[in-house]
């Protein structure tokens, strides 16, 4: 919303609840869970509140928002291929049919009993919901029993309420064989089918399992031009072979730093939504022209020209990672963390007495630290300084 403000562009905002905070017209009720209704809700209050660009912000919306788009003429991808994005499944078929490289894989059905979904797995695996996002109820499996585990906990995830308090629709699995190598992230946008890179993001932590809880994201990252520039290539040919066209997309890779530049086996596809970076972390961005990731996408949203240039310094999140589980009961350390050299904001999402849930059944962070400094070896070592300064009591 700040955003669009800053754009001079007034916001309508499409939600499953009630905002009576806001005027007439800037919000509206909408049915997520039911495609047909809330595409009728989203037309009716269109002929009365005209807009001229449709954005969704996460895996719950993606979908009604590309409905909208074409209903109402408006930039935007196909309603199929947004959903084959944002689907795991569909989105490991479609590349392996479109002939790009992916890890073996393997479809474990809400109906199959556990001996089924336990048959012809490739160890170590990893096994995912084929419909949450941020790691929620992704685990790695070394051996048939954990994987037994594994199923039995994620479908217990997708039957318990998700963020937008209704537990998930599709309840699908996905086993595929575990990718080692450093993770990536690739922020950025597309024009007519056309990528321009906003941010590569390196992971230094591993991320190996059990689970997949993240927690820094650097950029640049300390990585050849050359390796930079096979990532770009992999995101450009999995959204081809997806077909998204327009809107912004945010790709997650894994990358053996050992393999040759150009083998088939370099940069491999995690994911590749059609979204911008999840949660507060876009705002580690800073961009030459001034404005917020957000200004771009709605900037590209409305037709208008971007500029996608970042700043020259290095820049860095961290998601602070959840300890243990329980109630939040005091935070220690906030203003000393604050006062480290080079941090540039400390905020905290669970408010003291909230719930603190640890992945992968969890999918709220105790809160960010950013930082801004000349290189990338500065930024993560203020945020690991910032970091070990803050103490949080839970139980």
């Amino acid at each position: 919303m700040a955003a669009a403000r800053k754009e001079n562009a007034e916001v309508i905002i499409g939600t499953d609840q009630t905002l009576e905070a806001l005027p007439k017209g800037a919000t509206f009720v909408v049915d997520f869970a039911d495609p047909e209704t809330g595409l009728r809700q989203v037309m009716a209050h269109c002929e009365q509140f005209p807009v001229d660009g449709v954005i969704g912000v996460d895996e719950v919306t993606l979908t009604l928002a590309a409905r909208a788009a074409k209903a109402l003429g408006l930039k935007g991808n196909e309603v199929d291929v947004v959903a084959a994005a944002i689907n795991k499944l569909e989105f490991r078929r479609t590349l392996k049919d479109a002939g790009l490289p992916v890890p073996e894989f393997k479809h474990i059905p809400a109906a199959a009993t556990a001996a089924e979904g336990l048959h012809g797995l490739p160890y170590p695996c990893v096994l995912k919901p084929t419909g949450l996002s941020a790691s929620r109820g992704v685990m790695r499996a070394n051996n048939s029993g954990e994987a037994e585990e594994a199923i039995r906990r994620i479908r217990d995830i997708l039957d318990a309420p998700g963020a937008d308090g209704a537990p998930a629709l599709d309840k699908d699995i996905i086993a595929e064989a575990f990718i080692p190598g450093a993770e990536f992230a690739l922020e950025g946008i597309l024009e007519d089918g056309r990528l321009t890179k906003l941010a590569l993001f390196e992971k230094p932590d591993p991320l190996d399992g059990p689970y997949f809880e993240e927690t820094i994201y650097l950029t640049p990252p300390r990585l050849s031009e050359e390796r930079q520039a096979d990532i770009l290539r992999a995101v450009q040919s999995a959204a081809g072979a997806l077909g998204l066209t327009e809107g912004p997309v945010h790709a997650e890779l894994r990358l053996d730093l050992n393999a040759a530049s150009g083998d088939n086996q370099g940069p491999l596809l995690i994911e590749l939504a059609p979204r911008t970076i999840g949660g507060h972390c876009g705002r580690s961005l800073n961009f030459t022209s001034g404005q917020s990731l957000e200004e771009i996408v709605v900037r590209h949203a409305l037709g208008r020209h971007f500029e996608a240039d970042l700043s020259d310094e290095a820049s860095g999140v961290m998601m602070i990672p959840i300890p243990n589980g329980g109630t939040l009961r005091q935070i220690d350390g906030l203003e000393a963390a604050r006062a480290t050299l080079h941090v540039t904001e400390v905020t905290i999402s669970i408010p003291i007495g909230g719930d603190v849930i640890p992945w992968p059944e969890g999918f709220r962070y105790l809160g960010f630290i950013f930082a801004v400094a000349a290189d990338p070896d500065t930024v993560e070592a203020a945020l690991r300084q910032a970091h070990a300064a803050l103490e949080f009591q839970i139980d």
